[in-house]
């Protein structure tokens, strides 16, 4: 586990365990009885009927009805009480099927929704909303409960959620908003409806204080087998994906093979690139996974066209003339074109097509200026030109890697984007400090580049 994540955790188990204290305080000074030990077992029976959310390291179930209802009729601190069991089945799920758990993992899972209901409790307590139990008053009305219970709902929620859904983001180094948003967002409406179905449950309760909380098991059930299922046919749906997207990996693959067997003097070239594409695209900030498969597999299928130009001219040992280089200049255009007709589910067309436009509007085969250049079709040409200055070539000797930045610092903002090539001699200077370049001067390519880079800054 990440250090930052460590520490993460930890802070939280810390404040919970404040909660759980003060919830068992609670419990010990009033208890609530035996119609809560009943609650209790039904939320920990409900609890163990998990559901995996897909593609994400998480597990919910149908038992938050029962939380609430405890916090309601029993006061917060016999829900806090409840949600800690019902995270500790949970836990012993988990441990069942890997054998282990660790223990940091492990508290913070039963610290997280005990936080919440006890924050959540809060709201409850701020609005005046007495326990149902050994309340001697009126009764309490939907219309007074159901203000405070959404704002209970929504804290319970957002911070259950947000907390897990942060350690998540820490350890994949991805942006918990992101996470939340993409895989929790949704459960709202889950803890909402059951807020819904716990409000009647304290009305009923208040006229005929028996068992009202076992007629919702039946239909807890239902609720629970449908989102099962729908929970399976999503997952279906991405192992789907997944299957789809290695079929394209393959066919990128397979192409790539095939213009590298045509072009033995650049061979390697397609793979290092798309090593620099997809660290370069990561650095300036692109985040969103379609446009970083778009990215890799316009990397390495960027000189696809070179399959339709003519060896001769191609493999040439020496400069080209004007006419050759019209005829090679197609093969960004006729890449596109035999790639259009693979149908990625990720902009990978645009990216080869434009790959040799100028941030100026000299390039081709367009003429396209500055950001109306799609910012993979940039990111590509950079790295492309700079593992093509650092390759022998039929025409020429490789050059250093200090040749290769002047020559890309004298293009930027010419041919190249001042942002992408700004970043990418940042990643080189960062890189030599650990590793040598091609040329065995890393350690100079660190201070030049760092020297003549200024911090990015965004179009």
């Amino acid at each position: 586990m990440d250090f930052r994540v460590r520490v993460y955790v930890w802070c939280v188990i810390s404040m919970a365990a404040f909660a759980v204290t003060d919830a068992v305080r609670l419990v010990a000074h009033d208890f609530p009885g035996p119609k809560w030990l009943i609650l209790a077992a039904l939320t920990i029976l409900s609890g163990a009927a998990t559901v995996r959310l897909p593609n994400v390291r998480a597990e919910i179930s149908i038992s938050e009805t029962f939380v609430f209802a405890a916090v309601l009729i029993f006061g917060p601190g016999a829900g806090v009480l409840t949600v800690l069991l019902d995270a500790a089945v949970i836990n012993l799920k988990m441990a069942s099927k890997r054998k282990a758990l660790r223990l940091d993992r492990a508290l913070f899972n039963l610290a997280a929704p005990s936080l919440a209901v006890w924050l959540g409790g809060g709201v409850m307590a701020l609005a005046g909303v007495p326990a149902v139990q050994g309340w001697t008053g009126e009764p309490v009305t939907l219309q007074r409960l159901i203000p405070p219970l959404v704002g209970f709902a929504i804290v319970y929620f957002g911070i259950n959620s947000g907390l897990v859904a942060t350690a998540i983001g820490i350890a994949q180094h991805a942006s918990p908003y992101r996470v939340w948003h993409d895989h929790f967002a949704w459960l709202s409406l889950n803890y909402l409806s059951a807020a819904s179905i716990s409000s009647l449950l304290v009305v009923v309760y208040q006229t005929d204080p028996g068992w009202p909380f076992l007629a919702v098991v039946p239909l807890l059930l239902i609720l629970y087998v449908t989102f099962r299922e729908s929970m399976a046919r999503v997952a279906d749906a991405n192992h789907h994906i997944g299957e789809l997207n290695q079929l394209y990996l393959a066919t990128v693959q397979t192409l790539a093979a095939a213009i590298d067997a045509k072009d033995q003097v650049t061979h390697g070239h397609i793979k290092r690139v798309q090593n620099y594409a997809r660290e370069l695209a990561v650095a300036i900030g692109i985040k969103s996974e379609v446009q970083l498969k778009a990215i890799q597999a316009a990397a390495v299928l960027h000189d696809t066209g070179k399959i339709a130009i003519p060896e001769a001219i191609l493999n040439k040992p020496g400069p080209l003339t004007s006419d050759e280089f019209e005829v090679m200049k197609q093969h960004a255009a006729m890449g596109a074109d035999i790639i259009s007709s693979v149908n990625f589910p990720y902009p990978v067309e645009p990216i080869v097509r434009y790959h040799h436009e100028s941030w100026d509007g000299s390039g081709y085969p367009e003429g396209l200026i500055g950001t109306d250049i799609p910012i993979g079709a940039r990111i590509l040409s950079v790295v492309d030109c700079f593992d093509a200055l650092t390759s022998d070539r039929p025409y020429r000797k490789q050059l250093s890697d200090l040749e290769a930045i002047e020559i890309l610092l004298a293009r930027r903002g010419k041919m190249y984007d001042p942002l992408v090539v700004d970043t990418f001699l940042r990643q080189l200077s960062a890189s030599a400090k650990t590793v040598d370049f091609q040329s065995g001067s890393g350690s100079q390519v660190a201070k030049v580049a760092l020297s003549l880079a200024p911090e990015p800054t965004p179009n």
